[in-house]
């Protein structure tokens, strides 16, 4: 098995990697939603913080477009063989907006009773900030522009969720973190997106639990 995965390593360049992994940890989010289980990574005492409310209503809308495309190419397109394969596809891409809605959904923010901070992104992105790093936090809305990921040159992270982020977390150090394709950088300062920001600055301000 070691001898296979080497291979894999190999062959496959390490984004691609990242990407199918991302794939298959978004589909078992998708299970775990379906099945309503419990949110992933959320302990007694802990508060889970979702952060899915700008992008909801988008990726419902992309869902309905492909389902409304499957249905117009099967009227307009005469060829069978090509009706199946668009449908394969079609079929794939709303299981994948969905699968990664999911995610999105069953891992939100948690503020661990012991004071420290896990900001996530679905299974795209995924940091712990503990207790001893957090220099101060504030409710601070702000519209950045750019990808999900983004680090601007003085060390502030951004991870953005529907153009915004509401909460901004001043650290005591530099942390590491992996974007989503593997590579890795150092942050000063984390601002992110929390539907309830209010109620997360003042979890992560409490005293930890003993």
């Amino acid at each position: 098995m070691s001898g296979i995965r080497a291979a894999v390593r190999r062959v496959v360049p390490g984004p691609v990697r990242r990407l199918l992994e991302h794939e298959v940890r978004a589909a078992g989010a998708l299970g775990r939603w379906a099945l309503r289980r419990p949110p992933h990574g959320v302990g007694t005492g802990d508060l889970a913080a979702g952060y899915t409310g700008p992008q909801t209503a988008m990726m419902y809308g992309l869902v309905f477009v492909s389902v409304i495309e499957t249905v117009a190419l099967a009227v307009l397109i005469p060829w069978p063989a090509v009706h199946r394969v668009l449908l394969v596809l079609d079929v794939y891409g709303v299981l994948f907006v969905l699968a990664m809605h999911a995610a999105c959904v069953t891992r939100p923010h948690v503020v661990r009773a012991d004071g420290s901070l896990r900001i996530r992104y679905g299974v795209l992105f995924d940091l712990t900030v503990p207790a001893d790093a957090v220099a101060s936090v504030r409710v601070d809305r702000r519209y950045p522009e750019g990808r999900l990921v983004a680090l601007s040159e003085d060390g502030v992270l951004d991870l953005i969720v529907g153009s915004q982020t509401t909460v901004t977390v001043e650290l005591t150090r530099p942390l590491s973190f992996t974007r989503p394709l593997g590579a890795r950088a150092r942050a000063r300062a984390l601002r992110f997106h929390a539907d309830d920001p209010r109620a997360l600055v003042a979890a992560l301000r409490q005293p930890a639990s003993p």
